[in-house]
Order: C-alpha cells, then structure tokens, then sequence
C-alpha cells in the first residue's frame, strides 16, 4: 500500500470520527455551543490552508467578471466569509441530518412538482451540485412525501454514514458507495427507480480517484466536469431534474427543475451529447452562483484538470 493511499484512508476516517463526534454534540449539546468551536476550526484552515485561500479568491475572480460585478471581486475579507459560510452549511447539515429542519423552512420554486413526480410512481435521477447544501435537500425525504432518497457517493464508508444518518434520524435516506458503477450497481439502481425511488448524484466534482471528464464554459473559462452523470441517465433511461438549494435568510430555497425526458445518443454522437448536457448544467449552476456568489463550496482549483 502506498504512502497516499495510506493518507487517503487515514483523512477518510479522520473525516468520519469528526462527523459522528459533531453529530454526537449537536444532538446532546446543542448548535449554540459547537458554533464557536468549528468557527475557530474553520478559522485555522483559512490561515493555513494556502490552496483553498487561492481557490476561494479564483472563484470569486471569475464570478466577479462574469457576473460583470466590480464589487464582488475578491478580498481577504469575502474569502473569510465564503469559509464562515461553509461552517454555517456544515451546521445545517446536522440539522438535516437530525430532524431539525421544518416545512416551513423549505421554500420551492414548484411545491407541486414533487407531489406530482412521487404519484407517478416514476424514478428519477436528480443532479445536485456543490452550491448551497445538499444535505438540506435530502431532508425532502423526510419533510415532504418521504420518497425513499440515494444518494451516489464516492466513500469506502458508506455504510458507516448510513449508520450514522440513521441514528441522527435519516430514515428515508441512502448513501451508496460508486466509486466503481458495475452492472450488480446499475441493476440495483433499476431497480430501485422502477419503484419510485430517486436518485442523487453531483455534477461538479470530480471523482478522487479520477474518471471521465468534459471540458465546458464555466464563468468564462473551460473547466472539467464529470460525465457521469450523463452516462449513468443514458444507461438507466429515466427522467432526470436538476436540484439546487441556496440558504436564505429564513430558510432554504430548493430549486427542482426538469432538465431531460430521457439522454440517448448513438456511439457516434455519445461525445457529443454529453458535452451538451454538461455545458446546460455548467450553465444553470452559473445561473444559481449568481443568485448566492459565497455557497459554492469547492475549496480546490476546480479550473485545473491536474489538482
């Protein structure tokens, strides 16, 4: 076993102790008291953590100019609140994760579209991203129909999350590990969508491990994104919505909208099609950074197909 993969393994379970240890003095603590600690925590990666500092400014840069916004290019200051935001997200993970989060604090841009898409008894593959929090739009699966939720994830510990979503209160909510998608995985996804169940997956990150990527206009500037979850809607032939959700000043606005019926292409045209539907969601999600420029939360050179 190589040294990198030792600290891969290492920083995967360091990552999951500190979870169950914040999920442990949410529940019993409360948020009050372990704001503080992870504010101070979060501060010392902004003062250490060189490359975030410098991701965080280059997002902001682009944003900025794309937006044709003078006044959000970067300062030291809008790069410390976009990592205080990213604490504030972590927080309200918890709170999904526990049950905390109410109705009224779901806002949708179609209240009617979930209701309607559970009665069909149809599936579908939902295409989340790293902006806002994810985390709250899983707790769909327990504030509205309670549609059973699975969410794609690349972790060897997937079935220790789920542990620890079901003790904090998950019930209708399922992380499976695809850091390798074989036909026992596809045929279980099937499966589960011919049931009614959804699907989840990111569209802006690569995978650790590396995969399949597609370079796209992103703020102006060619930036890779996966193709997986273009594949992945091709093979299993089902609708697919895009989700986004943005924290508001009282609550959460989650944004579900149609982005295909079905994505079919032919080997020759496969490139091709792909390409399209990674430039459409590239271009949606620069419609929503714009809507919240500091809850994008890709703290790496996302521009740069070697980091």
């Amino acid at each position: 076993m190589s040294q990198t993969q030792t600290w891969a393994q290492e920083k995967e379970r360091g990552a999951l102790i500190l979870m169950r240890l914040l999920a442990w003095c949410a529940k019993h603590l409360g948020r009050a008291v372990i704001s503080p600690v992870l504010h101070l925590i979060v501060l010392y990666f902004f003062i250490f953590g060189r490359q975030a500092r410098q991701s965080s400014r280059q997002y902001q840069a682009r944003l900025a100019t794309f937006a044709q916004r003078p006044d959000w290019a970067p300062t030291l200051r809008t790069q410390f609140r976009h990592f205080m935001q990213f604490a504030d997200a972590l927080l309200d993970k918890l709170d999904a994760w526990q049950g905390k989060l109410t109705r009224a604090q779901l806002s949708f841009n179609d209240p009617e579209l979930i209701p309607r898409l559970h009665a069909s008894g149809q599936g579908v593959l939902l295409i989340g991203s790293h902006l806002g929090n994810l985390e709250v739009c899983r707790a769909m699966a327990e504030l509205t129909d309670r549609v059973p939720l699975n969410v794609l994830v690349h972790t060897k510990h997937a079935a220790q999350f789920n542990q620890l979503l079901s003790d904090s209160g998950a019930r209708h909510l399922n992380l499976i590990q695809v850091t390798e998608v074989g036909p026992d995985t596809m045929m279980m996804l099937s499966e589960r969508l011919a049931r009614g169940e959804w699907v989840v997956i990111v569209g802006d990150r690569i995978p650790v491990h590396g995969g399949r990527t597609v370079n796209v206009d992103f703020l102006k500037h060619p930036a890779p994104f996966p193709q997986g979850p273009y594949l992945l809607a091709g093979l299993l032939q089902c609708p697919v919505y895009l989700l986004f959700c943005l924290k508001q000043p009282r609550g959460f606005a989650v944004h579900l909208e149609a982005f295909s019926e079905r994505i079919q292409w032919k080997r020759s045209t496969r490139e091709a099609v792909i390409a399209e539907h990674a430039q459409r969601y590239a271009q949606r999600l620069e419609h929503y950074c714009l809507q919240a420029p500091l809850q994008w939360f890709n703290f790496y050179p996302f521009w740069s197909s070697h980091d």
